[in-house]
């Protein structure tokens, strides 16, 4: 990190301690994105949702189910389980 300022360290460590929050909001967004979405854009949403999931360490047979049955009502279930502390 040589090459950044003292302050711009701080932004880039501020961001990585938050990392997980910053995912969570993301997952929760992309949720009602996914409710409105069509065609090739829902298909980019969903490979976005899959890595946002593999980065908060839900299971890979979990991931594989939600992604494959195109639901936005079982991705907000997976969302609400993060929330209450479920899947850590």
């Amino acid at each position: 990190m040589a090459d950044y300022s003292r302050y711009q360290q701080k932004v880039i460590q501020r961001y990585y301690d938050n990392r997980d929050q910053i995912d969570q909001q993301r997952l929760s967004e992309l949720v009602a994105d996914l409710y409105l979405a069509e065609g090739k854009k829902r298909a980019k949403l969903w490979e976005v949702a899959r890595e946002l999931l593999t980065r908060m360490k839900v299971p890979e047979s979990r991931i594989e189910h939600v992604v494959t049955s195109d639901d936005a009502s079982l991705l907000a279930a997976v969302v609400q389980d993060v929330e209450t502390g479920k899947i850590k």
